[in-house]
């Protein structure tokens, strides 16, 4: 817990988050509206809206651009799927997010009141779909503050990252973006349970021997 003697350096990250919460909720919502919330629940509701609007974003961008734009060039057009099975994915992840969205919540909140070794400044020295399997890959991050000394936004661009890759790699588009651990490849480790183990790239299992190369006539642009 924080003594009184750093409730001026944690102070700092609460002048983060508040200016994180006005960025999105003052340019969405009328201010009668959060700015009687407590501090935690402004913070969530920041996070729920944020993560929301990335969601319908992101998957809108790419839609258009895998069964739109380059129609039958990564899947054929009877594999798209049909829009009950869009609005299907929609709706669960809609229940999810409120969940998933709570997680940088109690994250933020831990930070703010001293209970981890996250640090304000970057000049300061450290050392260097379904929800749950949402969660899961995030807590990682979360669970790091209590031991490693780590800079506040960049513990939020983590989870930030966290949630983009998560989704690329259920999307089942082998995007083929080398060195990215895509789909393909984490499709592979649902198969084998014994390849491609890799978080971000493939780089880990190239050196390790645990590297499986997904099928590439699979992926074959369907003429």
């Amino acid at each position: 817990m924080a003594t009184a003697g750093s409730i001026d350096y944690l102070q700092q990250f609460v002048e983060d988050t508040s200016m994180f919460n006005s960025i999105v909720l003052s340019n969405l919502l009328p201010a009668t509206w959060w700015a009687p919330l407590p501090h935690f629940l402004q913070t969530w509701l920041r996070n729920y809206i944020a993560g929301t609007i990335l969601y319908f974003l992101s998957g809108f961008l790419w839609s258009f651009y895998i069964y739109h734009l380059y129609r039958n060039v990564y899947i054929p057009k009877d594999a798209i799927p049909s829009n009950k099975a869009m609005l299907m994915q929609i709706y669960v992840a809609m229940k999810a997010m409120p969940w998933y969205t709570l997680l940088p919540t109690v994250s933020e909140h831990l930070i703010e009141n001293g209970w981890t070794k996250c640090y304000s400044g970057i000049d300061e020295v450290g050392l260097a779909f379904h929800p749950v399997d949402g969660i899961l890959q995030a807590l990682p991050h979360a669970l790091a503050l209590f031991v490693i000394p780590t800079h506040f936004r960049t513990h939020i661009a983590l989870l930030f990252l966290e949630a983009v890759w998560t989704a690329n790699i259920h999307d089942c588009i082998h995007g083929k973006l080398w060195p990215v651990m895509g789909a393909g490849y984490h499709t592979i480790h649902h198969t084998t349970y014994r390849h491609n183990y890799g978080h971000y790239t493939i780089w880990m299992d190239w050196m390790l021997g645990t590297l499986c190369e997904p099928e590439e006539e699979k992926y074959e642009k369907v003429n």
